[in-house]
């Protein structure tokens, strides 16, 4: 049992970082055959993975479709990215304070990856989603850490903006304010790098939302 528990364990993260990396797009139509064909498994963890997702809010029951990844509408994107500003605002706030000297050298290396000759876009897309863990954890509050957890999984639903146009680099140059504020361990200057990284990130979203309505 706890095999087959890992295993749907394991086809809900895969699940989960397909959305978020698009190859599971929003919308898409669902099935247990698909999935269990699609990660080469039975169809038994894949359903004990679909409750799970859908408890998460990723998979949703439509009538006369069926499931499919979840769609969230424009005031759903704006209320997430009220609470990822509030949230992570106070982890960088308390990671400024609280982090271990490792901590804070880990976060800073990884930032340093974003600017790597070469990198891929599917890199970047995981090392910034290390940068957000890590400064989650070096917050060293396990209440906000929680929270956070569960909002990243919403966040999953909305697919990454690095490919579009120069996001990766903006992006990539925001964390690094954020990481000098936390090597000087200023946290209200960390505080409000964090809000203006996820400040912007949702205004480029909202841009990406707007061109796409008008074409």
């Amino acid at each position: 049992m706890s095999g087959s528990g890992d295993l749907a364990s394991d086809i809900q993260i895969k699940v989960r970082d397909a959305i978020r990396k698009g190859t599971l797009p929003i919308g898409e139509r669902v099935t247990e055959v698909d999935l269990a064909a699609r990660f080469g498994v039975s169809r038994t963890p894949v359903r004990d993975a679909i409750l799970r997702l859908e408890a998460d809010g990723l998979l949703t029951n439509e009538p006369r479709r069926g499931l499919i990844v979840s769609n969230l509408n424009h005031q759903q994107v704006v209320e997430l990215y009220f609470m990822r500003e509030v949230l992570e605002g106070a982890a960088a706030r308390l990671a400024a304070q609280s982090a271990s000297d490792i901590e804070l050298e880990t976060i800073s290396a990884l930032s340093a990856l974003e600017s790597e000759p070469g990198v891929t876009l599917d890199a970047l897309s995981d090392i910034n989603v290390k940068i957000h863990n890590m400064i989650a954890l070096a917050a060293h509050n396990r209440y906000l850490l929680r929270s956070l957890t569960q909002l990243g999984i919403t966040m999953s639903l909305l697919p990454s903006l690095l490919a579009m146009g120069d996001r990766a680099r903006s992006a990539a140059s925001e964390h690094r304010a954020i990481v000098a504020a936390l090597l000087e361990r200023d946290s209200e200057r960390a505080e409000s790098a964090a809000r203006a990284h996820v400040r912007s990130s949702l205004q480029h979203r909202l841009l990406q939302t707007i061109g796409r309505l008008q074409n």
